[in-house]
């Protein structure tokens, strides 16, 4: 199979923000790394049609992350009981990073497409529209519900992480 000209640079120089996208939609390193492969395999075998292939991909991505967690949810296994919360210690960067990862995790799919691509990715109401294939006021109420869901889940987890924003955590687990 011959690559397209262009795709092998389109890969080298946005594979670190797709894999970012990705991991803040499936919330797991590895199926990050199989959502981008699995979007990039896709892109590539429609590249000559495609005019704008940055948008293009993250749609792939969030349409495939929706439809595998759809074959997938009963997989999933929910319960009444909270897990042990950590202690607070010095590194609450890490800690309020993994609690925000929960909580967005935690979200439909749907609604964790909207999240990332509205506010992590910063794609306006429209765009973000666009790529979904819903309308503007859809990803306006999947939004609001999204984020009341997220605050209410950060509110009851860790002390600390109250108020905060998420723009100083970055995909690493570092803080800027």
């Amino acid at each position: 199979m011959t690559v397209e000209p262009g795709f092998a640079e389109f890969v080298q120089v946005r594979y670190a923000d797709l894999l970012r996208i990705a991991y803040l939609l499936t919330g797991s390193a590895h199926e990050a790394e199989d959502l981008v492969q699995a979007s990039l395999l896709r892109a590539m075998r429609s590249w000559r049609r495609i005019d704008d292939p940055l948008p293009y991909v993250r749609r792939i991505m969030a349409n495939l992350h929706i439809s595998r967690w759809r074959r997938h949810r009963a997989r999933e296994l929910l319960t009444a009981r909270v897990p042990d919360r950590p202690v607070r210690d010095p590194t609450d960067a890490v800690n309020d990073r993994d609690v925000l990862f929960a909580a967005l995790r935690a979200l439909p799919p749907r609604a964790r497409a909207v999240i990332v691509l509205r506010y992590w990715v910063d794609l306006s109401e429209a765009e973000t529209a666009a790529m979904l294939g819903c309308s503007v006021g859809s990803v306006k109420s999947t939004a609001s519900r999204g984020l009341a869901r997220l605050r209410a889940a950060l509110e009851a987890g860790e002390p600390g992480i109250h108020g905060r924003c998420c723009d100083h955590i970055d995909y690493q687990g570092g803080t800027d």
